[in-house]
């Protein structure tokens, strides 16, 4: 069903069943989360669920790759600045902690090797464009374009709710959050340095 087809009800319903969907498919992954949970939750019914998203997986896919589209357009690249795109993703992390647990569970249960997606719904050429040119420009140092950016992205994920030494939240003291934001900065400015 396509949203231009869809009520204001209707389009609130959807809404409800993506914000619960998310929660569960966080907490719980693909193969844990529950529709008959996500229906109750949402206060909707199953065929109301597939009618919007088809089954499980499709609603598991529209929540994802929202999730993906969300980090792209929130959390643009500036491949002259890796450092600062780092903690701008530290910070979006905090902010919304089910995006980065819903990769994961896409990775754990869906793609454990490889890219994260299939190469037809992959969101980084524009990224692997931007670190070309900086590379070409002398702004940072040389390698796979690609190799580049998957490292500072898992440097920006070190405290990540994924992490696997600590997780942080957005609840411990700004102090804190600031010190790390420092430490990434600086880590990811060294990391990147033309040689």
């Amino acid at each position: 069903m396509s949203d231009q087809q869809l009520t204001a009800r209707g389009a609130a319903t959807r809404q409800r069943i993506i914000d619960v969907a998310t929660r569960e498919f966080a907490e719980h992954g693909i193969a844990g989360a529950r529709i008959e949970r996500v229906v109750a939750t949402a206060r909707t019914n199953k065929a109301q669920l597939y009618a919007y998203f088809g089954n499980k997986d499709g609603l598991f896919d529209a929540i994802f790759f929202g999730s993906l589209e969300r980090i792209v357009n929130v959390v643009p690249i500036d491949a002259a600045d890796l450092a600062d795109w780092a903690v701008r993703l530290y910070d979006e992390y905090l902010e919304r902690p089910e995006l980065i647990r819903l990769a994961t569970w896409a990775r754990l249960e869906r793609r454990p090797t490889g890219h994260l997606v299939a190469d037809t719904d992959r969101l980084d050429q524009n990224k692997l464009k931007a670190i070309t040119e900086a590379q070409q420009a002398g702004l940072i140092r040389d390698g796979d374009p690609f190799d580049l950016m998957a490292m500072v992205i898992a440097m920006s994920m070190a405290w990540s709710p994924v992490s696997n030494v600590y997780a942080a939240t957005a609840d411990e003291p700004a102090e804190t959050h600031d010190r790390r934001r420092d430490f990434l900065r600086d880590s990811v400015r060294r990391a990147v340095a033309p040689a």
